[in-house]
């Protein structure tokens, strides 16, 4: 299913080319970033989790009380530091290999690249594509004054679903790194 297919309520060319691109992209989204922003793109944990999970996750195939990675992210901007995307993860701890699940809890690495430096094979499933008012998502986003769009997509590898991601960003970025950097100098 191709992802205009999830997106019923807005015209999708309403939306700027950075964001068509955020949206579909089924590649290592880091390197997207550092390749539209042109700048390198860090890591920033706000909370990293294992945890029973308390119900049947059914994206994942999970049932209550496995174990489950919960883990919640920024990907920032190492010059401006501008956070361009925060994401939210659940992972079924369990069915990835032990180095890749190490690297998950001890490093500061994006899962995209643990993936690719690990040669794991993997599936992008596209889940759902939204448009939503910021709310909480605000506080990281302080300088955007706009929605933020989301995806959300299930990472399966070996047949079986091992992660369920939603990804956030706003629905226009301040102008430039020189915009931003004038912009937080306010």
């Amino acid at each position: 299913m191709g992802f205009r297919a999830h997106i019923n309520a807005y015209d999708v060319l309403s939306l700027g080319p950075i964001q068509r691109v955020l949206l579909v992209t089924d590649g290592t989204l880091t390197d997207t970033l550092e390749a539209i922003f042109g700048e390198p793109i860090g890591l920033r944990k706000v909370s990293n989790d294992i945890v029973p999970a308390h119900m049947r996750l059914t994206t994942l195939g999970i049932e209550a009380g496995e174990l489950l990675m919960h883990r919640k992210i920024l990907l920032f901007g190492c010059i401006t530091g501008q956070n361009y995307v925060y994401a939210e993860s659940d992972l079924a701890i369990d069915r990835l290999p032990i180095a890749m699940r190490d690297s998950l809890i001890h490093s500061d690495i994006p899962i995209g690249r643990l993936w690719s430096e690990q040669k794991v094979e993997s599936l992008k499933e596209l889940v759902s594509v939204s448009r939503m008012h910021p709310g909480d998502l605000s506080r990281y986003f302080p300088l955007v004054t706009s929605d933020v769009l989301s995806r959300t997509y299930r990472l399966i590898s070996a047949g079986k679903p091992v992660m369920a991601i939603s990804e956030y960003f706003p629905l226009e970025y301040p102008v430039g790194v020189a915009g931003y950097a004038a912009a937080l100098a306010r």
